[in-house]
């Protein structure tokens, strides 16, 4: 094993590894071909999301990016478009895939501190019916947005302001589960109001691959469709899903120990001197230093085997996940401090 080998990965919830127990699960599962409608352990997880949410409906996709992608396709007709959060996954950070495969226009807006966006921005930002401009369809949230928990109030209103514009809805749930932690409430109230949800398996529930689309029967009939059309159709998939009812069953409880984890990183990274800190709601934490500090800690950090994600201009994100216990979290600061403290 080379000396840099990652031993304590900071850099995502998606490097989880599936645990002994989840590999057996997915081992012994029942399958069939999905795309005949045959795995009986795709539509288990299907139904128990559907239910967990009170939807009609749900889709296995491979990814949370075909997910989003298959619902703003089954919601948006091509010239129309859909309204987002400057910064939302569905616009920046998903290779443009509705404005290419779906010829659908993002209108990324404003987005406050908490990850929210202003009401008046939201209803600026609709268009007139003038051959101009294209057709405002759907409005897309995402929760949680950049690790912050969106207020139950702001869902509420957006999907007010949608029913009274005759938008569509959109959930980018992600992280959803990480949010009804936070707030110490199920996914399923969250998601009230909503006309699809996307939810990712392999975040902070740690399933090695998978996100599930739910909505209405109308909304996800389309969608499977749509997921065909994107390559996504899929085989003996049981053993994705088998996974997924795994972590649904044994990592939902535990996601308070990644928060937890989380806050112990914050409160620790505020006391060495050149990181200024944002406060985690959950398993996300930022830290703003000076670029040539980034550069050290990054080399250092690496050489110990520990991995955080850098960007640009000097911001660092650390991910708490199941695969970092607290162990690992107290190495990661010790480690950090020191060659903080040590630098020349």
């Amino acid at each position: 094993m080379q000396s840099n080998a990652i031993r304590l990965d900071f850099r995502s919830d998606t490097v989880t590894r599936p645990t002994p127990q989840m590999r057996a699960a997915m081992a012994s599962a029942e399958v069939g071909d999905d795309v005949l409608g045959d795995d009986f352990t795709v539509k288990a997880l299907e139904a128990r999301l559907a239910a967990m949410l009170g939807m009609e409906a749900a889709l296995l996709l491979p990814t949370g990016t075909m997910a989003n992608l298959a619902a703003i396709m089954s919601h948006c007709q091509r010239g129309e478009e859909f309204l987002c959060a400057n910064g939302a996954h569905t616009y920046l950070w998903e290779a443009g895939g509705a404005a290419v495969l779906g010829s659908v226009q993002p209108q990324p807006l404003p987005v406050r501190a908490d990850g929210t966006i202003l009401l008046q921005d939201l209803h600026a930002a609709v268009k007139d019916d003038d051959p101009h401009f294209a057709i405002t369809r759907l409005v897309t949230i995402e929760n949680t947005f950049a690790g912050r928990v969106l207020p139950r109030a702001h869902l509420a209103e957006v999907v007010e302001f949608a029913r009274e514009r005759q938008l569509s809805t959109h959930l980018d749930g992600a992280r959803l589960f990480n949010a009804a932690a936070a707030l110490g409430t199920d996914v399923g109230s969250l998601a009230k109001g909503f006309d699809s949800v996307s939810l990712c398996l392999s975040k902070g529930l740690g399933a090695p691959l998978g996100s599930v689309l739910i909505g209405n029967s109308e909304v996800i009939a389309r969608a499977r469709r749509w997921r065909k059309m994107l390559g996504g159709g899929m085989r003996q998939a049981g053993i994705i899903a088998a996974a997924g009812l795994y972590a649904l069953d044994h990592h939902l409880d535990r996601l308070s120990e990644d928060h937890a984890n989380a806050q112990t990183l914050a409160l620790a990274f505020t006391e060495i001197e050149g990181l200024s800190v944002t406060s985690p709601q959950s398993n996300v934490v930022f830290v703003e230093l000076a670029p040539e500090l980034a550069t050290l800690l990054s080399e250092a950090l690496r050489e110990r085997g520990i991995a955080a994600s850098f960007w640009p201009g000097g911001r660092m994100r650390w991910v708490t996940h199941l695969d970092v216990n607290r162990v690992a979290v107290e190495e990661a600061i010790a480690a950090v401090r020191e060659i903080v403290q040590n630098r020349p």
